[in-house]
């Protein structure tokens, strides 16, 4: 891969890192309601997540889709279910900013892993830098592109983390947390609109 390609591939991977989707709208919330430090296996999960789907992709899980079309609607369909799903846990949790015993949790890592799965953005990314800058799909190249976008990912969902922990302040309040978490879980249905269209 020259420079130039390896650059075009990290600004595509800033660009698609940082712009809002279900992974980061988590996070933020994450942030809000748990704070940074009990936030972190949900970040490593999905950065990591990401990175082996990407190869996993790149090594031939599209031509699952292929041979079985209707393998992609049923990913489809759990893809809906469960981020509605996680959207209904965020807009009811009963996690409280001041209150240590709350019966909410963040997500494990082995989650966010798995979430990747489920999440369009997540497909679209991956396809996308597969296609785009790894061609040849030779194993060197697809786990070049991986790497490379874990490693632009991480300090972006880290952003939208951060993000959450500094507008806590503004959330103490049980009602206006209340209100942040259903804005929170009607943006996270409101992402999935690429799946209608």
């Amino acid at each position: 891969m020259t420079l130039d390609i390896l650059f075009a591939l990290m600004l595509f991977a800033l660009a698609s890192s940082i712009t809002p989707g279900p992974n980061n709208l988590m996070l933020m919330t994450s942030g809000v309601n748990f704070g940074f430090k009990r936030t972190l296996p949900h970040m490593f999960g999905v950065s990591l997540g990401f990175v082996f789907m990407a190869i996993l992709v790149g090594l031939g899980v599209m031509q699952l889709f292929d041979a079985f079309p209707i393998s992609y609607q049923i990913l489809t369909v759990l893809s809906v279910s469960y981020m509605t799903y996680l959207a209904y846990k965020i807009a009811f949790s009963t996690s409280s900013l001041g209150d240590g015993a709350s019966k909410s949790k963040p997500m494990t890592f082995f989650q966010a892993v798995m979430f990747q799965w489920v999440n369009p953005k997540a497909w679209t990314m991956a396809l996308t830098a597969i296609s785009v800058y790894a061609p040849t799909k030779s194993f060197s190249s697809v786990v070049l592109v991986a790497v490379v976008f874990g490693l632009v990912n991480f300090p972006c969902i880290a952003g939208w983390t951060t993000l959450g922990t500094k507008i806590k302040v503004l959330l103490q309040q049980a009602k206006h947390l209340r209100v942040f978490n259903w804005v929170m879980a009607s943006l996270l249905i409101l992402s999935l609109y690429p799946v209608f269209l």
